[in-house]
């Protein structure tokens, strides 16, 4: 996986910049090493997997808006799956070849850098865009309407 930093993969400084420490102090163990140590949950655990709940998810280290609940099917795979995030800019895709030889793309926060999940393509869900953005659910915070 990609060392996260400050600085994004076009070299310039995330919008957001987080103090690493407040943030440890802020959240649970597991969210921090999934959000800055871009770890992984283990599936079927989350908070949201089968979330149905209508809102905004947005993410656990800087609040910003990420993914909306009528992008997010159940895809069976273990994590909150969602068809396309809120805004193009919302997310940052990077490659990761830390399972080489399997490449995948890695999402991150686009406005604070942190690890949220990978983005899959081509697999054949009923989805409009047949993508399938496979988020932790400790990356985020779900916003309910009211």
């Amino acid at each position: 996986m990609n060392e996260i930093t400050q600085i994004n993969s076009k070299g310039v400084a995330y919008p957001i910049k987080l103090n690493e420490e407040e943030l440890k102090n802020r959240v649970d163990p597991l969210s921090f090493d999934v959000l800055r140590k871009a770890a992984t949950e283990a599936a079927f655990t989350g908070e949201y997997t089968d979330s149905e709940t209508i809102g905004v998810y947005k993410c656990k280290a800087c609040a910003a808006e990420l993914f909306r609940s009528d992008t997010k099917f159940h895809s069976g795979c273990g994590w909150p799956s969602f068809y396309e995030p809120t805004k193009e800019d919302a997310v940052e895709l990077i490659e990761d070849r830390s399972l080489f030889p399997r490449v995948r793309t890695e999402v991150r926060c686009a406005a604070c850098g942190s690890h949220l999940g990978h983005v899959f393509k081509g697999e054949g869900y009923a989805v409009p865009t047949d993508e399938r953005w496979c988020i932790n659910s400790v990356a985020l915070i779900l916003e309910p309407k009211k």
